[in-house]
C-alpha cells in the first residue's frame, strides 16, 4: 500500500472526538489567518525558518504538510492558530486537535534533522488585539514518534481501506466505456478538449449548444484522467438545483453501464436545507445532533460511503440513523468522495469548504463549472457586501450593554458620511477610514460577547455582525475591481433641512464589479478548471471577467441543430423600452395569440419584469379567454416551480409566462412536443441606474467597453439561454419571436447563434 495523507486530515481523523461545537466562532478569515502567520514569524529573531515542508511514512503510509515555524536557536517548533475572542472558551477537542497536529509535526522534523528532542508549542495569535499566547510542551524524539507512530495506526486501517477504493475505482474507470453507442454532435470534440485539459493542466472554456450532453462529455473525460492519476478528483459546480441533478443522473448512466463501479458521488446542499433542528445552536448543549458528533462520527461515515450516491437523501438517511447533523456529515464526506456535485460558492466564496480542503490536503482537482456564464455575477454577489441603517437600528434595540458603545461609534460614523452627502447615490473612492475603524472594533468586541455568553445575543443583532464582518473583511481588501458607495433613501433626500437626519437611512456597500481578483487564486489550485456553457460569448467578455488565464484554451463547438429546425422571426414594429410599454402590450398579446392559432401547443413567453408580465397576461386573458396561460409567481417555491413545469410535460396546450433571467429561462428541459416555441419580449438589459451606471463607467475605465460589458452581453445571455429551451434535440422543431426593434441592430445580431436563421 501506497497512501498519502495531509497532517491536518490525519489527525482531524484520529484526534477529534466529543461534541460538534461552534461557538468559538466567528472564526478568523484565511486572509486574516495568513496575516496572523505572517505576523508572528515577523516577531521572531534571525534565523527562523517559516514554512516547512515536512514528510514521513509508517508502514506504507505517507504523512505530509508543513510546518508553521521553527527557531532553530531555541529548538522550537511552532504550530501557529489565529482565532478571535476569549481563548480560555476554546472547547478542549479544538486544542486537543492542535496538539495532536503539532506533535506529528515536532516528529517529522526531528526525523528530518536527526534532533534528539525539541520543545513544542501552540501559539495562539489573537486577531484583535495581535497578542500571543504560547503553550509549551518538552519531548524526545521517541516520544513524538511513539505519538506519531500511534496516529498512523489509528489512520491505517481506513488508509488500507481507501487505498483499496482508489485502485478499484481507477481499474474500473480505465475499463469505462462511454454509456452511448455513438457521441452526438460535437459531443466527441468536448469531451477530447476536456481531457487534453486535464493531461496538460490548462484551463478550459468550451460554449457548446444546449443538447449535446455537455454533461456527460465533461465528467467522462474527467473520469478517465482520474484513472490515469492525472487528477484525485472531480468538483462538479453548478448555479441552480436543476444543474446539480443533471450531473448525478449522468454519474448514474455511466454506473449502469459498468457493473458495480465503485464511485462515490456526494451532493452538497445548502445548510438551511439540510438542517434537521434549524431553532437549536450547532452545540452539543443544543443540538441532539451536535452532541458527541465526532464519537458517532465514523460509524456513520463508514456507513455513508457504502452507498454510491450520496445525494442528499442517502446523506440524510445515514446521518440520522447514527443520530448526527446531515449537514456537517456531508462537510466530513466531501474529504473522501471522488466526485462532488454542488453549488458555485463551495470552491468561489471567499470561505469555500472545497477551496480550503483542496489547498490542505495538497489535492490535484478537476473543477467543471456548469453553465458558466452564471458565475460572473453569481461571483459578484459573493464579493459584494451591503449594511442597511435600517437593519442596523433594529439590532441595537435589544443589544448586551457591552455591545452600546460600539454601536454608538459606527452610527456616529455612519451618521457623518450621510451628512456629508447630500444626493442619492455616490461614489467614494475608498471606505472611510475611521468608518472602517469603528466596524472593525464592533467585530472584535462582538466576538468576545459572543464566547462570554453565546445566547446574550438576539437573532437581528447576529445577522447585522455577521453583515458587518463580510463588509470589513471586503473593505480590507478594497481595490479597482470593487466600488464604494452609498445610497440614500427618499426620505432623507426630501426632509426639511431641520428635519431629524437620524430617522432615515443610508446603506453602504462595498460593490464588487470585477470578480477576476478574486477567481484566479481558485484557478491556481485546481489542476484543471473547465467552464462550460451554451452562451459563452463574446469570448473577451468572460476571459476579462473571471480572470481566466493567458494560457485558458477555448473551445466553441458547432451543435447539432440546422436552421430549419428553428424559425426565429424579429417583431421589429414593437418597441419593449421602459417609454413604450404601454403601447407595446396589444402587439405582444396579438402576435402570441395569431402564432398559437397558427400552430396551438405549447409556449414559454419571457418578459422582463413581474409587472410587466402581469399587464401582458391580463390583457391576454381579456382579450383571447379561450387561450389557457398560466404564469410565474414571485418567490415560487420548489413545488410551484415544478407545478408550473408540470403544464407543459402533460402536454396541455397553452403559454406559459415567466421572467427573462428567472428560474425557467435556463436549466429547463421541455423536449419535443413539451415545447414548441418562445416569445422574447425584451433584451434582457439590466435596468439603467445610478449602480449599473457606476459599474458601466469603471468597466468602461478597465477595458474600454463598458456599455456592452453591463448591458449588452449580459441581456443577450439571457435571451440566448431563453430561446434554447425550444430546440433540445435533433428531431425537435419550433418557433421563437424576438419582440423588439432592436433585434434588427448588427451589435445585436452579432451576439446571437451562428446557426440561426433570424427572419
Amino acid at each position: 500500500m501506497t497512501y498519502v495523507v495531509a497532517v491536518r486530515a490525519m489527525c482531524e481523523f484520529t484526534a477529534r472526538r466529543g461534541d460538534l461545537d461552534l461557538r468559538f466562532t466567528p472564526a478568523p478569515t484565511s486572509l486574516e489567518g495568513m496575516a496572523g502567520h505572517l505576523a508572528v514569524a515577523a516577531r521572531r529573531a534571525s534565523g527562523y525558518e517559516s514554512e516547512i515542508t515536512l514528510t514521513g511514512t509508517h508502514r506504507g503510509l505517507t504523512v505530509r504538510g508543513r510546518a508553521d515555524g521553527y527557531d532553530p536557536a531555541a529548538n522550537r517548533l511552532e504550530e501557529v492558530k489565529t482565532y478571535r475572542g476569549e481563548l480560555a472558551r476554546m472547547p478542549a477537542n479544538h486544542r486537543t486537535l492542535h496538539w495532536a497536529q503539532a506533535l506529528v509535526y515536532g516528529h517529522l522534523l526531528c526525523r528530518a534533522r536527526g534532533l534528539a528532542g525539541l520543545t513544542v508549542a501552540l501559539v495562539y495569535f489573537d486577531i484583535g488585539s495581535q497578542k500571543e499566547t504560547v503553550l509549551t510542551q518538552q519531548h524526545t524524539a521517541r516520544e513524538l514518534e511513539i505519538f506519531f507512530v500511534e496516529q498512523c495506526e489509528r489512520f491505517l486501517d481506513w488508509a488500507v481501506q481507501e487505498d483499496a477504493h482508489r485502485a478499484a475505482r481507477n481499474a474500473a474507470l480505465a475499463a469505462l466505456q462511454f454509456p452511448h453507442r455513438a457521441f452526438r454532435v460535437g459531443q466527441r470534440e468536448l469531451a477530447i478538449a476536456v481531457y487534453r485539459a486535464a493531461r496538460d493542466g490548462k484551463p478550459l472554456i468550451a460554449q457548446a449548444p444546449t443538447g449535446i450532453g455537455k454533461t456527460l462529455a465533461t465528467i467522462f473525460p474527467l473520469l478517465k484522467a482520474c484513472a490515469e492519476e492525472r487528477i484525485d478528483r472531480i468538483f462538479f459546480l453548478t448555479a441552480k438545483t436543476p444543474g446539480r441533478a443533471l450531473a448525478l443522473d449522468a454519474i448514474d448512466t455511466l454506473r449502469a453501464s459498468h457493473a458495480a463501479l465503485p464511485l462515490r458521488t456526494l451532493e452538497l446542499v445548502a445548510r438551511d436545507k439540510a438542517c434537521e433542528h434549524p431553532d437549536k445552536a450547532c452545540n452539543g448543549e443544543s443540538c441532539p445532533l451536535a452532541r458527541g458528533f465526532y464519537d458517532r462520527l465514523d460509524a456513520a461515515r463508514a456507513a455513508a460511503l457504502t452507498a454510491p450516491r450520496l445525494d442528499r437523501a442517502a446523506v440524510r438517511d445515514a446521518a440520522l440513523a447514527h443520530e448526527v447533523c446531515p449537514y456537517y456529515l456531508a462537510q466530513e464526506l466531501a474529504r473522501w468522495a471522488d466526485v462532488v456535485v454542488g453549488d458555485y460558492n463551495y470552491y468561489y466564496d471567499s470561505s469555500a469548504m472545497l477551496y480550503a480542503l483542496t489547498q490542505i490536503n495538497q489535492w490535484r482537482v478537476g473543477v467543471l463549472v456548469d453553465e458558466a456564464h452564471n458565475l460572473v455575477e453569481r461571483a459578484r454577489r459573493m464579493y459584494t457586501a451591503s449594511l442597511d441603517q435600517a437593519a442596523f437600528r433594529l439590532a441595537r434595540k435589544s443589544t448586551p450593554a457591552a455591545l452600546r458603545k460600539p454601536l454608538e461609534r459606527v452610527q456616529r460614523e455612519w451618521n457623518a458620511v450621510k451628512r456629508a452627502q447630500t444626493d442619492s447615490y455616490r461614489v467614494y473612492a475608498e471606505v472611510p477610514g475611521k468608518l472602517l475603524s469603528v466596524a472593525q472594533n464592533l467585530i472584535g468586541t462582538v466576538t468576545d460577547q459572543l464566547a462570554d455568553a453565546p445566547l446574550s445575543i438576539d437573532e437581528n443583532t447576529l445577522r447585522f455582525f455577521f453583515d458587518a464582518m463580510h463588509f470589513v473583511a471586503l473593505a480590507e481588501q478594497f481595490g479597482e475591481h470593487s466600488i464604494f458607495d452609498v445610497t440614500l433613501n427618499a426620505d432623507r433626500l426630501n426632509a426639511n433641512r431641520y428635519a431629524s437626519r437620524d430617522k432615515t437611512s443610508a446603506t453602504l456597500c462595498v460593490r464588487n464589479v470585477i470578480p477576476a481578483p478574486f477567481l484566479t487564486p481558485r484557478y491556481v489550485a485546481a489542476h484543471v478548471t473547465v467552464m462550460f456553457s451554451g452562451t459563452l460569448h463574446p469570448q473577451h467578455f468572460y476571459r476579462d471577467m473571471l480572470g481566466l488565464p493567458d494560457d485558458t484554451r477555448w473551445l466553441d463547438v458547432e451543435g447539432p441543430f440546422r436552421a430549419e429546425q428553428l424559425q426565429v422571426h424579429v417583431a421589429s414594429h414593437v418597441s419593449t423600452r421602459w417609454r413604450d410599454r404601454e403601447h407595446s402590450l396589444a402587439p405582444i398579446v396579438e402576435l402570441i395569440a395569431r402564432q398559437y392559432q397558427a400552430k396551438p401547443g405549447n409556449y414559454l413567453g419571457f418578459l422582463s419584469s413581474f409587472e410587466y408580465l402581469q399587464r401582458v397576461v391580463t390583457l391576454m386573458r381579456e382579450r383571447h379567454p379561450g387561450l389557457p396561460v398560466w404564469a410565474q409567481e414571485p418567490g415560487m417555491d420548489e413545488a410551484a416551480r415544478d407545478a408550473f413545469l408540470a403544464r407543459f410535460r402533460t402536454m396541455n396546450q397553452g403559454v406559459g409566462f415567466a421572467v427573462l433571467g428567472g428560474a425557467f429561462s435556463e436549466g429547463v428541459d421541455l423536449a419535443g412536443e413539451q415545447l414548441i416555441g418562445a416569445f422574447i419580449a425584451t433584451l434582457g438589459l439590466p435596468q439603467m441606474n445610478d449602480v449599473n451606471e457606476q459599474i458601466r463607467r469603471t468597466l468602461d475605465a478597465r477595458f474600454g467597453d463598458g456599455y456592452d460589458y453591463t448591458y449588452l452581453y449580459p441581456g443577450l445571455q439571457k435571451v440566448v439561454q431563453a430561446a434554447g429551451r425550444v430546440i433540445r434535440t435533433e428531431e425537435d422543431r419550433g418557433v421563437v419571436h424576438l419582440i423588439d426593434d432592436r433585434y434588427r441592430r448588427p451589435e445585436v445580431r452579432r451576439l446571437l447563434p451562428r446557426w440561426w436563421q433570424v427572419r
